[in-house]
């Protein structure tokens, strides 16, 4: 099961710390991805992390904004967010593709989902 956490209001240009915790099983050797629905629009990828840590995927919209790493003695997953824009918000998902899978880009990938966690940012 994974929990996502971190969410809140900032305004545009803060930044805000998000976390996908696992329970019931390591996180370890899962790779995890990080999307996000807005009010009205379609779910859209974030960030994906390989299980390992070593290799990471991001969207066009928040390459060199946001950075995706993980802890996997703690079973968590991170995803940092800088310079926030207005258009970030949305409610973010965290996301955990089978064991040692790819940390795909694509949402139909993901076998496992946890409760979302909503991010507003103000203008």
């Amino acid at each position: 099961q994974l929990q996502a956490s971190g969410g809140g209001l900032v305004q545009a240009g803060g930044s805000l710390k998000l976390s996908c915790v696992a329970s019931g099983r390591p996180i370890s050797g899962y790779p995890i991805g990080w999307f996000r629905q807005a009010p009205g629009k379609e779910r859209e990828f974030v960030a994906a992390i390989s299980w390992s840590g070593v290799s990471t995927n991001y969207a066009d919209s928040v390459k060199g904004r946001f950075t995706i790493s993980r802890d996997n003695a703690e079973n968590t997953v991170y995803l940092q967010m800088n310079s926030l824009r207005p258009e970030d918000t949305a409610v973010y998902y965290c996301a955990a593709v089978g064991r040692n899978g790819y940390h795909s880009t694509l949402g139909h990938k993901y076998d496992y989902w946890g409760q979302g966690t909503l991010v507003t940012v103000s203008s």
